[in-house]
């Protein structure tokens, strides 16, 4: 195993380097992106990253979930540099190859379902929620979608009509895809319901079926219910067992197509392949992207051969399904099947075990969620009103930035932790250290106030 001398601060951050580049940034690329931290960065290797006045982090963001397999993985770059001394690109919409076909056949062996499958490759989550979006209007001719308060599926118009998860995402930008309802989603720690788990019987599936789809959408207008197994920016939630078994039970009921959105929970990052797996469900389609090729851009969304089964040129794509991408996909899988997935379940057990004990010294902590290595930390001002710390939530985030963990907040008030599913229990003691240090820096600055 290689060994690093990581993490490592050698400079004031963002360092001389870093601020040049960064002003350079600033004059000439859009400032719609939310640079969280002050550093440039310049590779990457494994579960650590260096930005370009050589600082090195540990790296508990990969590229916002992306680099599941750790960055730059010997596997993924080796298949990569192949395929690209074959072909670069090759438009899947014109011309057959055999890269596409055999990650097709694979994500119809591996997407719970017995039911043989296809798949439509995109660039992206976004995109691949967009083909989603169209394939059930499509199938059913119905207009009209349910969807999540706190749920995220991208920023194009279709998608963004399905975001819910903050207000500057959808600002401006109305009118939106019009038809789609928004619900509350299973979030036992906020019951939208003022309810407690288990006694609440699953309120949030009831009220779907008695008010929303009684009075508001008509369940024979209902093309789809899209939602998230794990909500990502929403907040990582985790849902209680029996909500999503009765949220399908439910679009079963009325004919409605049931989408499971796996962009951020998919590929190995819970233990196993698809979060919905956690629950023993199965989806009508399946959308995943970040993880799915360790880095390249892809997005897939699968269906039965019965949905998937649209006229040519109803939906097409110039880049979806680069022979590149589907080569480094391949490799993926096959690490994540060959022991990344069972490190994931092992290394989630030792953090939330170890969170699970900060919680009891840290009043600051509210919550801790997760499955595998996809955790959550929400943060509130008192565990008695639960009211959400989202300063204290930046705080804390900068802090482990400045001593060499890079993390990554969501929802309001919330740390996710998103290691590569690599991870060793070094590297990650590390990091749960400068996590520690840094919440305890900031709550005892609140109990000197």
């Amino acid at each position: 195993m290689v060994s690093y001398r990581c993490p490592k601060i050698k400079t004031r951050l963002p360092g001389s380097k870093s601020k040049r580049l960064i002003a350079r940034d600033e004059r000439f690329v859009s400032q719609s992106y939310t640079r969280t931290y002050p550093a440039v960065i310049s590779h990457g290797k494994g579960a650590y990253l260096w930005d370009v006045d050589g600082n090195c982090y540990i790296d508990f963001h990969t590229g916002i979930g992306v680099c599941s397999t750790g960055n730059c993985h010997p596997k993924v770059v080796e298949a990569i540099k192949n395929q690209a001394e074959k072909a670069i690109h090759i438009p899947s919409a014109d011309f057959y190859h055999e890269p596409v076909g055999r990650l097709a056949e694979k994500l119809s062996a591996i997407v719970p379902g017995k039911t043989p499958k296809r798949t439509f490759f995109s660039n992206s989550g976004t995109e691949a929620v967009e083909t989603a979006f169209k394939l059930a209007r499509y199938n059913r001719r119905k207009p009209r979608t349910i969807a999540f308060i706190g749920g995220f599926h991208g920023r194009t118009m279709g998608s963004l009509s399905l975001t819910s998860s903050k207000l500057n995402q959808r600002r401006f930008f109305a009118p939106l895809v019009p038809e789609v309802t928004h619900v509350p989603y299973a979030y036992c720690y906020r019951c939208p319901f003022n309810l407690s788990y288990p006694k609440c019987d699953i309120e949030c599936v009831k009220f779907i079926e008695q008010e929303i789809l009684q009075k508001v959408a008509p369940a024979e207008e209902v093309a789809a219910i899209v939602v998230e197994p794990i909500q990502g920016e929403g907040g990582y939630i985790v849902p209680p067992p029996e909500y999503l078994p009765r949220l399908k039970a439910l679009a079963q009921k009325y004919g409605i197509l049931f989408i499971t959105d796996e962009v951020q929970s998919g590929m190995g990052k819970t233990g196993k392949m698809f979060a919905m797996e956690h629950w023993g469900i199965t989806a009508d389609i399946v959308v995943v992207a970040k993880a799915l090729a360790s880095g390249m851009p892809l997005g897939a969304c699968i269906a039965s051969r019965k949905l998937m089964s649209w006229e040519p040129g109803s939906h097409s794509t110039t880049f979806g399904g680069n022979p590149i991408a589907c080569a480094a996909a391949l490799v993926t899988i096959q690490l994540l099947e060959n022991g990344l997935m069972q490190n994931a379940t092992r290394m989630g057990g030792y953090i939330m075990k170890f969170l699970k004990g900060m919680m009891k010294q840290y009043e600051v902590m509210g919550d801790v969620r997760g499955k595998g290595l996809m955790i959550g930390i929400e943060f509130v001002k008192d565990r008695k009103t639960k009211k959400e710390a989202p300063e204290l939530t930046n705080q804390i985030a900068y802090e482990c930035f400045k001593n060499g963990l890079m993390l990554l907040t969501c929802g309001k008030n919330v740390i996710r932790f998103i290691p590569p599913l690599t991870i060793s229990q070094r590297t990650t003691d590390q990091a749960l250290d400068i996590f520690e240090r840094a919440v305890e820096k900031f709550q005892n600055k609140r109990k000197v106030r």
